[in-house]
């Protein structure tokens, strides 16, 4: 049976996350009170559709709702919210969802940095089973990755549900069965950036060096396999050895360093101001982002056998 979705907000990462669900063959729907984000959907899907190698006139199919009453909430299987960062906003948006849906609507929010659990706290008791995070990371509708997040509330068959379709979505779907502060991948992604940026700071290497030990180090190896199985391969044993010599000596900071600070104290934020650890003109920012979405397109393509 076809399953219909409604993403709540329209913009970055709500646009790619209903984009991700038009190439899995959903019934669609994208509200948002924007005007300017509305008249974009349309023409955000197609890209994204082209650049999944699916049909662009699939995006025509999706409704597009300025308020929530003209939703059709009766034939919705799940709800995704991807409103902005604000946590009162999303503790006043999920009981008003929780109202207009049935009991088997599944309700998820996109959040990166709140607890799923202050969220369903807002509901009421009745509700918070059906309700869980589910994390996606940019661009949504090409990283395979979604994080699954269950609250103290989570009921297991929610859980299931949501698993079964993300990979019926062909995304890589993995649990977090404990509520915490922002959840797998960017607790491991901040690990490495906090070191990363240690090491800058140190003097001990430049942004260039960092970026290369990753992708053409280690880095590439995690295309074939993820550092557990790596390990398994290479030894636990060597990695005990050497984890117990490196570890005292690695950065351990409870925040971030003058350097960074000095960044952002100085508006040097990356391509969004034109200048972070290297200048960028808007040619550069357009050549650097077509080049990512190549690579990340061919890593897509290079995964896709295993996800189903």
């Amino acid at each position: 049976m076809q399953q219909t979705v409604l993403v709540v907000g329209g913009g970055i990462m709500g646009g790619d996350i209903a984009t991700s669900f038009v190439a899995a063959g959903w019934t669609v729907h994208v509200s948002s009170p924007s005007q300017k984000t509305r008249e974009a959907i349309p023409g955000r899907l197609r890209a994204g559709l082209a650049k999944l190698g699916r049909d662009e006139a699939a995006a025509a199919g999706v409704g597009v709702h300025a308020d929530l009453a003209t939703v059709p909430w009766g034939s919705l299987s799940l709800v995704v919210e991807s409103v902005t960062e604000d946590l009162a906003l999303k503790r006043r948006l999920f009981p008003d969802l929780a109202a207009r849906t049935s009991p088997q609507t599944l309700l998820v929010t996109n959040t990166s940095s709140f607890p799923i659990g202050e969220i369903a706290s807002s509901l009421p008791e009745a509700d918070r089973a059906r309700m869980a995070g589910l994390h996606y990371f940019m661009p949504a509708h090409m990283v395979p990755l979604v994080e699954i997040v269950r609250s103290q509330w989570t009921a297991d068959a929610t859980v299931d549900r949501l698993e079964n379709w993300m990979r019926e979505a062909r995304k890589a779907p993995i649990r977090v069965n404990r509520d915490i502060t922002g959840f797998i991948g960017n607790r491991l992604q901040h690990a490495l950036l906090r070191e990363a940026l240690y090491l800058i700071e140190q003097g001990v290497t430049d942004a260039q060096g960092i970026d290369d030990a990753v992708r053409f180090g280690f880095g590439f190896r995690f295309l074939a396999c993820g550092p557990i199985k790596q390990k398994e391969f290479s030894g636990w044993d060597t990695n005990f050895f050497s984890g117990n010599t490196i570890y005292p000596t690695l950065c351990n900071g409870q925040q971030h360093g003058e350097m960074l600070t000095g960044m952002v104290n100085g508006g040097r934020l990356g391509m969004k101001t034109g200048a972070g650890f290297w200048d960028y003109t808007p040619e550069r920012i357009a050549q650097e982002k077509a080049d990512y979405e190549r690579r990340l397109r061919a890593a897509f393509d290079i995964l896709q056998s295993e996800l189903g």
